[in-house]
């Protein structure tokens, strides 16, 4: 196992040596080696009989060529046997199966990786020895892939995140009670936090700041633990908060984080430092009383707390539910979805069901097309918000939409709560109100009977395939992240 100097045991997965559907290369020639000795013939025997050089038979039984068709045949008829049982998938004996199994563990790049010298296959390993061999690969096989990010493994962690979530009601008073400290170690008192309010806090734990323009490009932000300094670049993009990057760096170091041991406490590590930046830039003290004033008007409006501490409407919305339901007795949902309908956040307290995967994952699904998230992007005026009650199964929900442009395209964002409690809200007397019966296939999946008779097998979409779906999460602690061009990041910059 190799470790990373992040201070952690860095995972790598398995694979098996020959690809699914091909020819099993090390099965056929272990099978051909064991008939061939159950007949008492040597190579140069065997060979004769097929007209074929033993060096070729030898690089065949140890599963390094695929014979031709011809030489099969041959070998099958010199070995009282079949083709169809030499290409068969089952070993002949408990000793074969064993010999398979450790071949193709050796030659995995689990195996090239981790450096281990190579066990020669033959006659003089006892089987109690390849019974151990092939048990320590298949338990250091499951311990890794315990650890590997996958991207079911990362759905679960997020569905498990989700829940904690809720059973929390999204509100966290170790991260509130956190964020109030370092607000009272740098002066704070009243009005948005400033870019030199969170200089001056950032300086009081002894840290600076440094702006440069070859952050490497895996990251958002770098800290120098070493010389306590914080990197970061300053990017020229309107949606983009200087100050949140800023603040989850600081929050990952004020928060005690070490380095995660696995995908989930990668997430929640995460989470922490978005809601700890989140508490800052919008402290609890202030918002609260801005909340449960507009409360008291029946005036709530996400734009006016959005407007009030100068964030974007995505972090507006993640803190009013951080809020909501613990001090405004206000259960509430949140939703961000792509111009596609993907929906790539989503939170919810007050039983809005959510379309979901056999994990429950919601990430990744797409939203119904009744739904604000979706119609909002049908509206001829999408600078505003733009409220709609929507009938779903679970009950009537009111919900406030609106787009934000990101780097990563267009989303709508959108908190919402259940039809009792819109008499809080500014925009209850929308017009606007649809119907939904998802998961019913039949409310916005299925096409018309009308498109259907004239489409039906007349059409074929080259679909955009999404690599990623298939694909492990990248390995480390920190998934995803270079580490050397981090180390030599901060080897350049510490010279300087």
């Amino acid at each position: 196992m190799t470790t990373s100097a992040w201070g952690y045991d860095a995972p790598t997965t398995t694979t098996t040596a020959n690809p699914p559907g091909g020819t099993d290369l090390i099965g056929l020639g272990r099978r051909i080696r064991t008939l061939r000795k159950r007949r008492g013939l040597t190579l140069a025997g065997l060979a004769e009989q097929t007209g074929t050089a033993p060096s070729q038979l030898s690089v065949i039984e140890n599963g390094r060529r695929e014979p031709r068709l011809s030489l099969l045949q041959r070998l099958a008829d010199a070995l009282g046997t079949s083709v169809d049982a030499l290409l068969g998938a089952e070993p002949a004996d408990r000793r074969e199966a064993l010999e398979v199994q450790l071949e193709r563990a050796q030659r995995s790049p689990l195996y090239e990786q981790l450096g281990l010298p190579t066990v020669r296959v033959s006659s003089a390993l006892s089987t109690e020895v390849l019974e151990a061999l092939v048990a320590l690969q298949d338990r250091l096989g499951q311990a890794l892939e315990k650890n590997s990010a996958t991207p079911e493994e990362a759905r679960r962690a997020n569905v498990q995140l989700r829940r904690l979530m809720r059973e929390q009601d999204n509100y966290f008073p170790d991260l509130e009670q956190a964020a109030k400290e370092l607000l009272a170690l740098g002066g704070y008192s009243s009005g948005p936090v400033s870019n030199s309010v969170i200089a001056e806090m950032v300086g009081r734990l002894g840290y600076s700041i440094h702006h440069v323009t070859d952050l490497p490009h895996s990251t958002r932000s770098v800290t120098d633990l070493l010389n306590k300094r914080i990197y970061l670049v300053q990017s020229p993009r309107a949606d983009h908060d200087p100050r949140a990057v800023l603040l989850q760096a600081v929050g990952h170091q004020v928060l005690g984080h070490e380095p995660p041991r696995d995908y989930a406490e990668f997430l929640f590590q995460r989470v922490q430092a978005n809601y700890f930046a989140a508490a800052v830039v919008m402290p609890e003290e202030k918002a609260v009383p801005f909340l449960t004033e507009a409360k008291k008007q029946r005036a709530l409006f996400l734009e006016d707390l959005k407007d009030r501490f100068a964030v974007s409407h995505e972090t507006a919305g993640h803190r009013f539910t951080n809020l909501a339901t613990r001090h405004l007795g206000i259960r509430t949902h949140f939703h961000k979805v792509s111009s596609s309908g993907v929906i790539h956040k989503a939170y919810e307290n007050n039983g809005l069901v959510f379309p979901m995967d056999h994990t429950g994952a919601i990430e990744g699904q797409i939203s119904c097309r009744k739904w604000s998230g979706r119609t909002v992007f049908d509206q001829p005026n999408q600078f505003t918000a733009f409220a709609q009650y929507t009938d779903t199964p679970s009950g009537t929900y009111w919900c406030s939409t609106r787009t934000e442009l990101s780097g990563q395209g267009t989303f709508s964002i959108g908190v919402g709560v259940a039809f009792t409690d819109a008499r809080w809200f500014r925009g209850r007397d929308t017009p606007h109100r649809t119907v939904s019966t998802c998961p019913d296939p039949a409310c916005c999946r299925r096409p018309p009977e009308e498109l259907r008779r004239v489409w039906a097998g007349h059409a074929w979409p080259n679909t955009r395939a999404h690599s990623h779906v298939l694909a492990a999460l990248p390995e480390g602690a920190f998934p995803g992240v270079d580490e050397r061009e981090v180390y030599e990041f901060l080897a350049a910059h510490d010279r300087g």
